[in-house]
């Protein structure tokens, strides 16, 4: 850390410790002033099939959710809002900025906990009362929330701990407020609603000024930073009743103007080098942008050309069935759930959005419907393109990401006979922690035909499972080499690297040929004798072939891997040095380095070594199938791997 950090960090700790001897805490909420307007930003009577919100509603008010890996956790009609629904343990009600949440013998898992209390399901609540107009609805809100401000007191338990988590309770109170009508609503019109009323907008008071007092900076300003900036932004537009929500939220403005671009690179790639995240930050950014709008409280062209940008990214990352590879840290985190559909693409949804903000018929193009999400938010986005639009509407795939450090390699992409490779030579992550990076640099994904052959197998685990938390975001978890058996980046924490990994691409070329690209990193220099990983990837175009070729530049001896984790959808079968594989009749075939490679070895969902699995969903792994090519070199060494792509393979295999 810098010693501005150090400063700003030991501030915190004494502004923390002065607030829990009850100095510069809200004492007494501020009157709200009833001539203030609530701005509404969300178009509360989407055009959507209202049974699916019913349905999800009326299990929601029985007390079961699904949070994570729990299908149906019962949380009751009336939850504990500070108990871990995974392993039972209630957190203590202590004061929330001395709580280590991080301590999963006193808050059990604190994702499991935290995940109710964001308030996503209150708006699915909501929104069954917007479209059925039943009291029930209203009845359940009222109960929901009153349980919430009774065991969650101000500045108290683990509710009260971290801005972000704050700031998405508001995001979501906002989308409530109205759906349900605001202050007209039917919710405040007896005297309970009267004092559910004062109590809602005492908590609300008391989220602004805590997030205003406890932001995420310097090497936490990540992501946090902009979601808490989002959060009390979108608060002072939908209670804007206080002298404070004004310079609150210019402050907030001013932060997502400049954090916007300084946490996205020009190229449209969110610098925390994970994709799950890049969704994320879009939503915190499009929902305040929206609300912004609203307001006539406009961000800059700068603000909303990033946004633009950042949606090209994924667009060009997505396969024609919106595989996307499972770049860097996820852990299921949403900042809103407005469209209840078991098959809601999060990704195809903001390119949806996307093209109704951006006027962009190939965003449309690309995302293939028009999602509920995007109906809350922006109304009918397919009539505002015209069939002719539409079949002009072609979507061209940027194919290098310079600063992100992403390359696209393949042919015919958005067709069923799509070949899209993507290389990873990018930064291992955002500021010094670069907490959501994976140590993947040189790493590739390949998709084919609409199937996902070589993966990325995700996260799995964050604050629990040490062990799986390091497999999953180290260098054996990606198809690449780890060389002596270690990182190329060596982790400090959970959300922290302390040595780590630089790549560069050194060329690229891109012609009627095919695409090449030249890339290497460091990682491996703190060796007694290093060790410098070069990588080149080529696809032929005519042969529609893949050539991938390792360098390994070194003096001494050293143990080599190289991994290849196939999609749990494949069948995978080794002849030899040649390595079968199909994934619901399409199939590849890959010829492994037969020069060199002294072993290889087959794994399966292997807990010793820890090798074979692929997590899709935050706290969930499968099994799947990883080829682990072993190697003892000396000195300067050559591995050479092609990749055929044919529908008869196995045939060929057969015979």
């Amino acid at each position: 850390m810098s010693l501005l950090e150090i400063g700003y960090r030991f501030q915190q700790i004494g502004y923390g410790t002065i607030q829990r001897y009850g100095l510069m805490i809200v004492k007494k909420t501020p009157s709200p002033d009833d001539s203030k307007q609530s701005v509404r930003w969300l178009a509360t009577k989407a055009a959507v099939a209202p049974l699916d919100y019913i349905r999800s509603a009326d299990q929601l008010l029985t007390g079961k959710m699904r949070v994570f890996s729990i299908e149906d956790a019962e949380l009751g009609d009336i939850p504990q809002w500070n108990r871990d629904p995974r392993t039972g343990i209630v957190a203590p009600l202590v004061f929330g900025k001395s709580l280590n949440y991080r301590d999963a013998k006193l808050v059990g898992d604190i994702k499991y906990l935290w995940e109710p209390n964001r308030h996503l399901q209150l708006v699915r609540i909501a929104q069954a009362y917007a479209l059925s107009r039943d009291r029930r609805y209203l009845v359940g809100l009222a109960k929901q929330l009153n349980s919430w401000f009774e065991q969650c007191p101000y500045l108290m338990g683990p509710n009260w701990t971290s801005s972000l988590e704050l700031a998405i309770r508001l995001i979501n109170w906002s989308i409530v407020w109205q759906l349900i009508g605001a202050r007209q609503s039917l919710l405040f019109q007896d005297a309970e609603g009267q004092q559910l009323l004062a109590r809602w907008l005492q908590s609300v008071y008391q989220h602004c000024h805590f997030i205003r007092g406890h932001m995420s900076r310097y090497s936490s300003a990540n992501n946090h930073l902009i979601g808490e900036a989002a959060g009390l932004f979108i608060a002072t537009l939908t209670w804007p009743y206080w002298c404070d929500s004004q310079s609150w939220k210019r402050y907030a403005f001013g932060i997502l103007e400049v954090e916007a671009i300084k946490q996205n690179a020009t190229d449209g790639v969110n610098l925390e080098q994970a994709i799950s995240y890049q969704q994320f930050v879009l939503d915190f950014l499009i929902l305040a942008g929206l609300a912004g709008k609203a307001d006539n409280a406009n961000f800059s062209s700068d603000y909303w050309q990033r946004i633009e940008c950042m949606l090209e990214f994924i667009a060009s990352m997505m396969d024609v069935n919106g595989h996307l590879p499972m770049l860097g840290d996820a852990d299921d985190g949403y900042v809103v759930a407005l469209a209840p559909q078991a098959d809601f693409c999060p990704y195809r949804s903001l390119l949806t959005t996307g093209a109704s903000l951006f006027n962009r018929p190939d965003f449309f193009q690309k995302s293939k419907k028009v999602d509920d999400k995007t109906c809350w938010l922006m109304g009918n986005v397919a009539a505002k393109f015209s069939e002719n639009m539409m079949k002009k509407a072609i979507f061209a795939t940027r194919r290098h990401f310079n600063e992100g450090g992403y390359y696209l390699l393949g042919t015919d992409f958005d067709s069923a006979n799509e070949i899209r490779c993507v290389v990873d030579c990018g930064p291992l992550g955002y500021l010094s922690i670069a907490a959501h990076g994976h140590a993947d640099a040189l790493s590739l994904s390949l998709f084919a035909f609409g199937k996902e052959f070589l993966i990325d197998p995700g996260t799995y685990a964050y604050h629990t499972k040490k062990a799986w938390r390091d497999y999953f975001r180290g260098t054996s978890a990606h198809n690449t080499i780890r060389v002596d058996g270690k990182d190329q980046s060596e982790p400090g924490g959970n959300f922290m690297w302390l040595h780590k990994a630089h790549a560069h691409c050194g060329e690229w070329m891109d012609d009627e040929s095919g695409q090449m690209i030249t890339a290497r990193h460091d990682g491996y220099h703190q060796l007694s004798d290093p060790v410098t990983h070069e990588r080149q990837v080529t696809f032929h175009q005519q042969l529609r072939r893949l050539v991938i070729v390792d360098r390994l530049l070194c003096r001494g001896s050293h143990s080599i891997e190289r991994f290849w984790h196939f999609s749990e959808a494949c069948e995978v079968s080794i002849n030899n040095t040649d390595v079968f594989v199909s994934n619901q009749g399409k199939s590849i075939i890959m010829r492994l380095s037969a020069n060199h490679v002294n072993d290889v070895k087959v794994y399966k969902g292997s807990e010793s070594p820890i090798s074979g699995w692929v997590s899709r969903r935050f706290d969930d792994k499968t099994p799947t199938t990883t080829v682990v090519e072993s190697i003892t070199i000396s000195g300067q060494t050559e591995l050479a791997s092609e990749i055929e792509f044919e529908p008869s393979l196995l045939a060929v295999k057969a015979s």
